[in-house]
């Protein structure tokens, strides 16, 4: 039949026909897209033996915000589907149970989530992170980029692993949006006026753009490990089941093989601007110790899986350099990602639904200033700390 845009109307004969719904009586059905890029749907049913629900998902030929005037290919759902794939395989518990993807439509079949938490929401309500998330995230981090790099990975299997992941398009809005544009005047910039003097000032700033320039050339050229590619507070949901704590990344659309710091720059970096906003409202609780202890848990278990590499040429003493390139690369990345949701294209709500933005978005501003410049200084969790507690 060829690709369709599913509507609301379709998903009961859609579930029907790919094997997902054999009820007797057809989901109801609603739309819950939320996102920039894509359409969700829930299909639900009430039956004797409980509530059935099934989400889909499907990638537009657009970007779903912006219209047709937006074109983007649907085949980024391919991407996204290969790497629930890959982080199915080490890491199951941290993502949503994928019943079926159809590349003909760029449709994932997914499990239901909507009794869980975005935890961007969450916060922004004043909730905490809990001890468990930012751990979890670091886990995650670690099991994909450890299975999917030179380390865990066979030669052939990972050339083939590169080679499939390739996402020339969605590579170049990162490259674009978060590691070019905010340094430069683009019709995407746009800011609250009472930083207009920072946004002025970083692209005159030769020392910040040619540090960036850095990032950014890595972000081209190192294939180190499959990454999710959007890794913010936006795309974890979070919740208990059963009265166990529950984490769930999604959304890795923008999945490709890339430096691993790139990952954990993204989560740190929504971390500090949320500890920003917790500041500004009043509501600061354990924000400060996200960094800690999701850097923790993935060097751990970096630690952990390192005996299992597959080449053992790489020795203890290369683990330790590697981890300190890991550790430095990140927050570079977390300032690139700091400033470009303030000054760039895509803001974050952290900040605009404040009453008054301009002060939790002028300190943020300065952290990732320092973040980048200083990356290679910064050696510790403490020392990140005082950068934020000078700002």
């Amino acid at each position: 039949m060829g690709y369709r845009i599913l509507e609301t109307e379709d998903i009961p004969a859609y579930l029907r026909e790919h094997g997902h719904w054999d009820g007797v009586v057809d989901p109801e059905v609603r739309e819950v897209s939320d996102g920039n890029m894509n359409r969700v749907f829930l299909a639900t049913s009430a039956a004797a033996d409980g509530t059935r629900s099934l989400a889909v998902k499907q990638a537009l030929p657009w970007v779903r915000v912006a219209g047709p005037s937006w074109p983007m290919n649907p085949d980024r759902a391919d991407a996204e589907a290969r790497a629930y794939e890959q982080i199915g395989k080490v890491a199951p518990d941290k993502i949503p149970a994928i019943h079926g993807y159809d590349p003909e439509n760029y449709a994932l079949v997914m499990e239901d989530m909507s009794d869980l938490e975005v935890l961007r929401t969450l916060l922004n309500e004043g909730a905490s992170y809990g001890p468990h998330t930012s751990a979890r995230v670091g886990e995650l981090v670690a099991q994909l980029s450890f299975a999917t790099s030179d380390f865990g990975m066979p030669s052939a299997e990972r050339k083939a692993l590169i080679a499939a992941s390739v996402s020339p398009e969605l590579c170049k809005i990162t490259e674009d949006v978060v590691l070019s544009e905010p340094y430069i005047e683009h019709e995407h910039n746009h800011w609250h006026e009472g930083v207009d003097d920072l946004a002025v000032s970083f692209r005159a700033d030769t020392e910040l753009r040619t540090e960036v320039a850095d990032l950014r050339h890595r972000f081209m050229t190192s294939a180190q490990a499959l990454l999710h590619g959007d890794l913010h507070t936006g795309s974890i949901m979070v919740g208990e089941r059963e009265g166990a704590p529950v984490v769930r990344v999604f959304d890795p659309e923008f999945s490709f093989v890339g430096p691993i710091g790139f990952d954990l720059g993204l989560y740190w970096a929504n971390a500090l601007v949320s500890e920003e906003r917790a500041r500004t409202v009043g509501t600061l609780s354990d924000h400060a110790d996200q960094l800690r202890l999701s850097w923790e848990a993935f060097e751990k278990e970096f630690r952990r899986l390192w005996p299992t590499r597959v080449d053992t040429f790489f020795d203890d003493a290369y683990l330790d350099r590697f981890l300190r390139r890991v550790w430095t690369e990140s927050l570079g990345y977390a300032g690139t990602e700091i400033i470009r949701r303030i000054i760039g294209f895509a803001h974050l709500t952290d900040l605009t639904t404040l009453a008054d933005p301009v002060e939790a978005s002028r300190r943020a501003l300065l952290i990732g200033r320092e973040l980048i410049v200083r990356r290679e200084e910064l050696t510790d969790v403490d020392s990140v700390r005082a950068v934020v507690r000078l700002a």
